[in-house]
């Protein structure tokens, strides 16, 4: 692979295929917490940019030095990230209709559950861990043009997730108490699409 145009616009499409997961994610993310500043927005899109930026490069380290196990590690991709998404949503949808029996409401609103450190690191690698195997796309890559490469794949997910979070915190305000509620089936569908299309496809 040569530095062309043709390298960028590959990498900039093969951004916009991974950050697809980490989009419906974000606005999931918004939907539950429809009073995110800016510039936690800013962070959240920041963390999935990174999990989309490290993950070629690890998937890329592994083509180039344990191909083999790395070849026998794929198969378990989408078992992770269905498990680490179900976990995350079934959480979310537990804590919306928990909420609303227990009559945890404010000014008639189900209180969001705030998105948490941990919780977004978990949705990181679940969005992300697919990219590992990006790393046989450019293999043929050297070191240089893989890090060029997989810095424009964050910045991609990092605009593309931070429309995701203005779109989700729009809806939110609009949707109230149901907000939370719709944003874990938003991961549990997510979890299982990731599964649906690594296991079959």
């Amino acid at each position: 692979m040569e530095w062309n145009l043709i390298f960028f616009v590959n990498s900039v499409l093969l951004g916009v295929g991974l950050a697809m997961d980490a989009f419906s994610v974000s606005i999931a993310n918004a939907l539950s917490e429809s009073s995110m500043k800016k510039g936690r927005m800013c962070f959240v899109a920041g963390v999935y940019a990174f999990f989309q930026f490290a993950m070629p490069m690890i998937g890329w380290i592994c083509v180039h030095t344990i191909v083999e196990y790395f070849s026998k590690f794929e198969i378990f991709i989408p078992w992770i990230a269905l498990a680490l998404l179900l976990w995350i949503g079934g959480k979310m949808i537990w804590e919306a209709v928990h909420g609303e029996e227990d009559a945890a409401v404010s000014e008639g609103e189900l209180s969001a559950a705030r998105l948490t450190f941990a919780t977004l690191m978990i949705q990181g690698v679940a969005t992300s861990i697919d990219a590992l195997s990006v790393g046989f796309t450019i293999a043929d890559y050297g070191l240089l043009m893989a890090l060029v490469a997989s810095l424009i794949i964050a910045a991609v997910t990092f605009a593309i997730c931070m429309t995701g979070l203005l779109i989700g915190k729009k809806a939110g305000d609009k949707l109230g108490a149901k907000a939370t509620l719709a944003g874990g089936l938003i991961l549990v569908g997510i979890g299982i699409e990731i599964f649906v299309k690594g296991l079959f496809f």
